[in-house]
């Protein structure tokens, strides 16, 4: 534990000193909010909108922002650049537990997120966004986006070990962006038409947004709660043992 600290504060210190890397993070999460909020403000008013449960668009496009931001992680860019200047075959040498290696960077980009999140939420609630169920889901929400950017730069990072390339890795990331567009991102899932309905339902992004808004605009719900959690962790698991093993089968 004690290595996978040192090297987690090692990464925060490397992001600290990069923070033009957070500018994406920020502007362009916040920007589709903002456009989003203007083009469909007037057409789901917050009176006679059900699916708003009172409050304006912005509270149900808000979880849109949050996961752009947590998908937006920086490690893998790391990596390559570790693996290119030779450091991280000196990390493989070292006495340390193969899983330290992995935990390191993606800690760093954990608390990243917890920050950018809060940022992004405080954002929101200029806007007019009010988060349903109170502190302790505001604190659950902060949870739900840093698992999810800790999830999404484990992949990343397994991305940038196999092709060794910040190109490869780079453009790796945009998978992401039919993700998203393949979820409730506008409207509810059942005003989904059929096909884009069955897509949003087999892709698991859709339930992490679905957690978040319900946090949001109703408050805790039982169900979409545990479906979030089912996705986050068997991502977590999946994320960190093929890591480990990619490490391991390094050559």
């Amino acid at each position: 534990m004690t290595e996978t600290l040192v090297l987690a504060k090692r990464a925060v210190i490397e992001g600290v000193r990069s923070m033009e890397s957070l500018m994406p993070v920020f502007f362009i999460p916040l920007f589709f909010f903002v456009v989003n909020i203007g083009q469909a403000g007037k057409i789901f008013p917050s009176e006679g909108t059900p699916f708003l449960e009172g409050q304006g668009y912005a509270a149900f496009s808000l979880p849109t922002a949050l996961l752009t931001a947590a998908s937006f992680g920086t490690a893998a860019l790391f990596l390559v650049e570790e693996i290119e200047g030779g450091y991280f075959d000196k990390l493989r040498a070292t006495p340390i537990p193969r899983y330290a290696i992995v935990m390191g960077r993606l800690l760093s980009e954990t608390l990243k997120n917890l920050l950018v999140t809060a940022v992004i939420v405080v954002v929101g609630m200029l806007f007019g966004v009010r988060i349903e169920s109170g502190p302790l889901g505001f604190v659950l929400l902060l949870a739900i986006m840093a698992t999810w950017a800790t999830v999404f730069s484990g992949f990343m990072q397994l991305i940038a070990m196999k092709s060794r390339s910040a190109a490869a890795t780079n453009s790796a990331s945009f998978i992401f962006f039919p993700l998203l567009f393949l979820t409730p991102n506008f409207v509810p899932r059942d005003q989904l038409t059929r096909p884009m309905e069955i897509a949003a339902s087999l892709n698991p992004v859709t339930y992490i947004m679905e957690a978040a808004r319900s946090l949001i605009l109703k408050g805790f719900e039982g169900d979409v709660l545990l479906k979030a959690g089912v996705v986050l962790a068997v991502g977590l698991v999946l994320a960190i043992s093929l890591n480990v093993r990619a490490i391991n089968n390094y050559d």
